[in-house]
């Protein structure tokens, strides 16, 4: 079937085979996207699912279905007209699904017709993703059960319909969502702050697709760079595909020329020669096309179509002998985004195939070259616009519990089916195990799987927290930070996630009330703070060698304000043109002359009380001689970043030192800080600054303006309180003088 009729086939089975009923609306939501009203149930996500093994003839089942909520013992409603309707592929939850409430048990049913040109065929039905178990039904009859919400599954239903009439399609849907074990990833069912509302039943494309007796089933494409040649290897389905006299052959083109092919015995690898390749990469994303054809003696029984992107990644040291991210054997920064993959109106479905890429669009053009995409597993198509439009993926599994043996089967069954699913996309180019230790057990075993099953990625035992020292980084999570782990042996050094810069923008949130890990006043502060930070990651790039970095995040998600862009995609919060440069590298590097030392190296000595002093106490005239003496910092040894000689574990803690500067010739001067919680530092009597949270590192404050006017050659005082209410706690002050490269 040519290209032609495959578009006259997809509009004939949206607009005739679909059933339509002109009541659906979705439901009440506080957000929209720009993409919300061009969501029609008869152009559901039209396009095709799975763009890295395409055949001409399919059928798309999205649209409207009979739809009803369950309880668990409920008999199935085997030919029974359901009472609601919802509209697929979008989550129950959501407003675009026109149900917009929740349910742990759902039951969808729909009824669709067989092209005659099919008879013949066998028929596959696809799920692209339901979360979490499946059980269906076809004619009454029961087609399988699939347990995993993120991976992609199908049922040979051929033997299930009937010669005549509509076929009857039955679904059945468990999601208990965070009352389970299963992998859920940041769902959960009372939403709050970095947990969001649940994405339950079927959330991607349903399709019909016929083929033969014998049939391509999966495809395992391997790029291999220094011998200029890529690996497939092809997996056929159906009695009598293991027998000899089957071969498989590829062909790869460029633009519709044929540049070689190859062929092997079916199931053994193919290997098709390109010679002097073009190497796929962020700022060159190019892709070759892959026919792919399964043969019997010289008769085509099969054929598929796919795409190859030609890279290699790996860890190496550079020319200082650092251990480095190298893409296509050199070193490339990866700057990344935490991607949460969540919608206002779709929640875990975006609206519309296009604003699958706006985000990735938008990504880039803020100068980022990477995605982390956070215990969330997208559609195909999400990965076929980071292929198409070169951004690197670093793909996490989503976590659950894991607190009981079979619990901990699901997930690595669920994890097998991620590696296997996913594995083919050129943009992919590291496994991340587990989050934050949510769930984590066996790492090494598991990240020696992960290596064994995918040897051509690099896997993360665990991003943040818990580091099992194995795998082929060393992942630190701080924030705001940044901060770096050193390069840890063979392993390369990055910075899974720092910033959280939070921003409410009134008139684009979900709620009146939201958070971020540091709340920033506008536009020009989130800007300015997000620039500070980036230019400590390129300190950091050159010392102690970190690789890579990924910034939280890339929108807002629900009452979580931490994104670059707002929920709704409506706003850029950031100076776009000011933040891609700088991603880029066009960001003048700061040096900061140290004026006053902190204790990060050696102590400074304070004189310090834990009991509240007189109002006086700020001044330089106060006398302390009944105050303790003690070395810096201040703090409980396990407070993040600290470096606590002198331990305070009390609420408030009062410090006094003088200090002398060699010179008043200042360009600017900026307070060097780590605090935990708030605190408020004088200078010579006068407040230079006040903060409230905590940090997790050092970071410069500039000083205001009456306090910097009091500053003298000799005999200055810096003044620190500070307050703590949970958590860790620290706090140590210094004194610098901030410097950009060009002054």
């Amino acid at each position: 079937m040519g290209k032609h009729r495959q578009t006259l086939l997809t509009f004939f089975q949206m607009v005739l085979l679909v059933p339509f009923a002109s009541g659906w609306s979705p439901g009440e939501t506080p957000l929209t996207t720009r993409w919300t009203d061009q969501v029609r149930p008869n152009a559901s996500h039209p396009e095709y699912p799975r763009p890295q093994m395409v055949r001409s003839e399919w059928l798309n089942l999205n649209g409207l279905w009979q739809f009803q909520f369950g309880k668990k013992d409920d008999p199935p409603p085997l030919g029974s007209t359901l009472k609601d309707e919802i509209l697929v592929p979008f989550p129950v939850e959501s407003s675009l699904s026109g149900v917009t409430q929740r349910g742990s048990y759902l039951w969808y049913r729909r009824l669709f017709k067989i092209p005659d040109d099919w008879e013949g065929s066998r028929i596959l039905l696809h799920f692209g993703a339901v979360d979490w178990m499946a059980k269906v039904w076809v004619n009454e009859g029961s087609v399988g059960t699939h347990r995993g919400g993120y991976d992609s599954f199908s049922f040979d239903i051929t033997d299930a319909l009937k010669e005549e009439g509509p076929q009857d399609l039955l679904l059945q849907v468990f999601d208990p969502t965070d009352a389970g074990s299963q992998p859920r990833g940041k769902q959960v069912n009372v939403p709050k702050r970095i947990w969001y509302t649940p994405s339950s039943g079927i959330w991607q494309t349903v399709w019909l697709e016929p083929v033969p007796e014998v049939h391509i089933e999966r495809l395992r494409i391997r790029p291999r760079v220094n011998t200029e040649s890529v690996e497939v290897t092809v997996m056929a389905a159906g009695e009598g595909a293991v027998k000899a006299g089957w071969v498989a052959e590829v062909t790869a083109l460029d633009s519709g020329k044929e540049l070689s092919r190859g062929s092997a015995p079916l199931g053994d690898p193919v290997t098709v020669k390109l010679a002097r390749p073009r190497l796929w990469s962020p700022e060159d994303p190019f892709l070759y096309d892959l026919q792919v054809y399964l043969k019997r003696k010289e008769e085509i029984v099969d054929s598929v179509n796919s795409y190859v992107g030609m890279r290699k990644i790996q860890i190496a040291p550079d020319e200082d002998g650092v251990r480095r991210l190298m893409l296509n054997g050199r070193f490339l920064f990866q700057m990344g985004l935490l991607d949460q993959g969540f919608w206002p109106d779709g929640l875990y479905t975006a609206p519309t195939d296009e604003a699958y890429r706006y985000d990735i669009e938008m990504t880039k053009s803020l100068g980022f070259n990477m995605a982390r995409k956070h215990v969330k597993v997208e559609p195909e198509r999400w990965y076929y616009w980071c292929d198409r439009l070169g951004l690197l993926v670093w793909q996490d599994m989503p976590n659950g519990n894991n607190a009981t043996p079979e619990a901990k089967k699901q997930f690595e069954r669920e994890l097998e089916a991620l590696i296997k699913g996913r594995g083919n996309h050129p943009s992919i180019v590291m496994w991340v195990v587990f989050n934050e230790g949510w769930g984590q057990y066996d790492t090494e075993r598991l990240t020696e799987w992960v290596s064994a099953m995918d040897p051509d990625r690099l896997v993360n035992n665990a991003s943040g927290w818990t580091d099992k020292k194995v795998g082929d980084v060393v992942d630190l999570h701080r924030y705001p930070g940044p901060a770096s782990p050193k390069p840890n042996g063979k392993r390369a050094a990055v910075l899974g996630e720092f910033g959280g810069l939070g921003l409410g923008v009134d008139g684009h949130t979900w709620t009146s009330k939201t958070w971020g890990y540091q709340g920033m006043e506008d536009q020009k502060a989130l800007t300015e703070r997000y620039l500070k930070l980036l230019r400590r990651v390129y300190m950091l790039m050159d010392n102690p060698g970190l690789s890579a970095a990924v910034y939280t995040q890339t929108t807002d998600v629900e009452t979580e304000c931490n994104g670059l862009i707002t929920y709704d995609r409506a706003l850029v919060k950031i100076q776009a043109d000011r933040v891609a440069a700088a991603n880029k590298g066009d960001l003048p590097a700061l040096k900061l002359h140290v004026l006053v030392p902190a204790s990060e190296g050696e102590p400074a000595f304070w004189r310090y009380t834990k009991e509240e002093p007189k109002d006086t106490w700020k001044q330089i005239h106060f006398k302390d001689n009944d105050w303790r003496s003690g070395p810096g910092g201040f703090g409980t040894k396990d407070t993040p970043g600290a470096h606590a000689r002198t331990t305070w574990n009390t609420s408030d803690i009062w410090l006094r030192r003088t200090f002398d500067l060699e010179t008043l010739e200042l360009v600017n001067p900026h307070l060097w800080v780590h605090h935990d919680e708030g605190c408020e530092i004088f200078i010579n009597g006068k407040l230079a600054m006040k903060a409230a949270g905590y940090t997790q590192d050092y970071e410069e404050y500039p000083i205001a303006k009456e306090a910097a006017r009091s500053l003298k050659k000799k005999g200055n005082l810096l003044a620190v309180h500070c307050s703590q209410t949970r958590g860790g706690q620290y706090i140590d002050v210094g004194l610098v003088d901030v410097q950009t490269e060009d002054e």
